[in-house]
């Protein structure tokens, strides 16, 4: 440790650290716009200017390292002349448009010139004038003569999201910031340009002109999506909510949010929100009461137990929702008596189960992820799965980890990957069991199953690199859960990890997939799973915020087999399949909790109120159960029903270790399969960003729609 002076105060920071980590250990503010704590230094600005006791002239906070004894005046007349004739020179040629620019009240050039700018300004010459970019339908680059080039945008691309997609051009007063040529910004993280932008210069295009941040309530919440669990900040209006941004949390997702966890809210305000509850009658739909929808429907499950028995009733729920709903959903079908619920709804192996009331997780804090120096990836678009968790093993591999990853086509995950074993999905299981032959043969034991075929150099390699290293991982991902010999892939990680000191664990699908697993969302003793249900084995069904064809594995034309088929959803979907609708709110309308891939519980509460006559799953659950007379639905808020579904775990801590447990006792099976997982693309994930226009126009979402028709028309061509 280094001791410096600061201001008078003594501070100590480790060698290596410049003047601006010291002034942030001290509580200090320096004045700055290109530095920023997750990017490299770049010293463009200049606006961190501080005396240095010695120095000849002012010094750059951000690219000064510190030295023994140093003293450093950041208040002194000579540091505060340099940055105020910084600030001159940076208001040279920034447009006078404040009163009409989307950063205004939020701009950190309009905090410092306040504070730093003169009362007017000695240069008379015309501001210069940048030609507006098209970057796509998620940011705005309308304004770019606003630009200071800080080229925290172009340093967000390279070092955070893994591609450089924006740059500077020309030089000088020529310099622009633009993309190269003519192409969009398609980043899975795009949206985080416009958060480090410390001018207007990069805005939210589905946002512009619709709120100065002023009139915006600020509200926590938790992303609904994958399993990162990101935190963040949704910004409400009149009760409609107008912008999400991220909500730092240095365990979770640092201070970067993926894109649809930042623009899936405009489909909180589309047309195709369901308001009412609504019968089926004759073939058509009709608006009803709550009181005649749900008399309907508790009728109709007793009735139907009645004739077919508690075993004909099933629900199928989303792993999206929350712990509580999952909760009360599966105390529902145990009270009528039946065990058939489930929430793996493209699994094609239900064998990979942990047991009961036990989850299958990441196998290590997703902090961590950051550190690992090997990793292998197994069946995972890893970088349009989980944006963040990707984001992640990247700063770990430029830390100098090797990746590895056994996929069906040769991944793009903007990261240099250091071994690829390229083979059809069937074929997992035989390759991954020539990575183990690989092992046992390197350390002279035997292999968890004879491989039919002899083990390839490319499997060799990564068995090596296993062997390398002292913290490492195996990560099964989207494809590998929902894969049809899921638990043999599972066996084989857990066995390679083993030999090699590694951890191994399952990168979660969804929001709620682990918590899902925690309170017992899966078939019981008897009970039918998600694929059965669907398949017409069931004679009533409940669809929690799935969508039939879109979540599931498969297309539910068993379901009109059913006599009773329940939808409860904020939208107007499974029209085709059911006779009953009844809306709930999204999760900016409840409260509710859900536990992300590490196993970390994280309740969040609702932002603004249902729209229409839509509410929250849990209550119409729970007036559900009192209807049927069934025990244990007398909860009065979801944090009662959270306390009966995991008692004892407070919001923000990880389930307790022996609840979450990767280790299976599956039989290995090295059979070549045919089928294909069923996994969702990044923007057709769950029913909020399928819905959003937005991301719907993405480059993403038009390549999943291209490779959809192309897969429903058979041209693969």
């Amino acid at each position: 440790m280094l001791e410096i002076e600061l201001d008078g105060k003594k501070v100590e920071v480790p060698a290596g650290s410049m003047i601006m980590h010291a002034a942030e250990k001290a509580g200090q503010t320096i004045p700055h716009f290109c530095y920023h704590k997750k990017l490299s230094i770049a010293a463009n600005c200049r606006m961190c200017l501080v005396e240095v006791e010695k120095a000849p002239k002012p010094m750059p906070a951000c690219a000064t390292p510190v030295t023994q004894g140093m003293v450093v005046r950041t208040r002194s007349e000579k540091a505060i002349k340099a940055q105020q004739s910084v600030m001159e020179f940076l208001l040279i040629n920034h447009p006078l448009d404040c009163p009409i620019c989307d950063q205004g009240g939020e701009c950190q050039l309009q905090d410092l010139a306040v504070g730093y700018g003169a009362g007017q300004s000695r240069y008379q010459e015309e501001k210069r004038v940048v030609a507006h970019k098209e970057a796509g339908p998620l940011i705005s680059m309308e304004e770019m003569s606003r630009c200071i080039h800080c080229t925290r945008c172009v340093r967000f691309g390279q070092e955070i999201a893994g591609q450089m997609e924006l740059g500077m051009s020309h030089r000088g007063e020529h310099a622009e910031i633009e993309t190269f040529v003519g192409q969009t910004v398609d980043s899975e993280l795009s949206g985080n340009m416009i958060d480090i932008c410390p001018v207007g210069a990069l805005t939210s295009k589905p946002f512009r002109y619709q709120a100065r941040t002023w009139e915006l309530s600020r509200r926590k919440s938790i992303s609904p999506h994958d399993s990162t669990g990101a935190n963040l900040i949704v910004q409400v209006k009149n009760h409609r909510v107008l912008r999400v941004v991220p909500l730092e949390n240095e365990a979770v997702n640092e201070c970067w949010i993926a894109d649809r966890d930042r623009f899936s809210y405009e489909a909180l305000n589309g047309d195709e929100r369901l308001t009412q509850p609504m019968l089926k009658q004759g073939g058509q739909w009709r608006t009803v009461d709550w009181q005649t929808a749900l008399e309907y429907v508790a009728n109709g499950l007793q009735q139907i137990k009645a004739d077919h028995g508690a075993a004909a009733i099933g629900a199928v729920a989303s792993p999206h929702c929350t712990l509580e709903e999952l909760h009360l959903a599966g105390a529902l079908l145990r009270g009528l008596g039946s065990h058939s619920i489930d929430t793996r709804l493209r699994a094609a192996d239900y064998r990979h189960a942990a047991p009961a009331g036990v989850a299958r997780w990441l196998g290590l804090p997703i902090a961590e992820l950051s550190t690992l120096e090997r990793v292998l990836v197994i069946g995972s678009n890893l970088r349009k799965d989980h944006p963040l968790l990707a984001q992640r093993i990247r700063q770990a591999q430029r830390r100098g980890a090797q990746v590895s990853a056994l996929v069906s086509e040769a991944p793009d995950w903007a990261l240099p990957l250091a071994h690829t074993l390229v083979a059809e999905a069937g074929r997992w299981p035989l390759e991954l069991a020539g990575i183990a032959a690989a092992v046992a043969q390197a350390q002279g034991i035997a292999s968890p199953v004879p491989s039919p075929e002899p083990v390839s150099e490319r499997a060799c390699a990564i068995a090596a690199s296993l062997l390398g290293g002292e913290r490492k991982a195996l990560l099964l991902g989207n494809a590998a859960a929902h894969h049809e010999q899921a638990s043999s892939l599972l066996a084989l990680a857990q066995w390679i990890a083993e030999r090699t000191g590694a951890r191994w664990g399952t990168l979660s699908e969804a929001a709620n997939t682990v918590g899902a697993q925690l309170v017992q969302a899966l078939p019981g003793a008897g009970g039918l799973n998600a694929t059965q249900i669907l398949s017409g084995a069931a004679k009533a069904v409940l669809l929690l915020n799935a969508e039939v064809g879109l979540d599931t594995a498969v297309c539910g034309k068993g379901l009109a087999q059913a006599q009773m088929v329940v939808s409860l959803s904020p939208f107007k979907a499974n029209l085709e399949h059911c006779d009953v609708l009844l809306p709930i709110a999204p999760f900016t309308e409840t409260s509710g909790s859900f536990v992300n891939a590490e196993g970390r519980l994280q309740s969040f509460h609702a932002v603004v109120r249902p729209l229409g006559e839509a509410r929250p799953a849990w209550k119409v659950l729970r007036v559900l159960g009192q209807m049927l007379g069934l025990p244990g639905f007398d909860a009065d808020s979801s944090q009662a029903v959270l306390a009966q579904a995991l008692p004892g775990v407070a919001s923000g801590q990880c389930v307790p270790a022996e609840r979450l447990d990767n280790r299976s006792q599956a039989t290995i099976d090295l059979t070549v399969g045919s089928a294909t997982p069923c996994v969702a693309s990044i923007y057709q994930l769950d029913a909020l960003v399928r819905r959003a226009p937005s991301l719907q126009q993405t480059a993403d979402a038009r390549a999943a729609r291209t490779a959809a028709h192309a897969h429903q028309t058979g041209d693969r061509a």
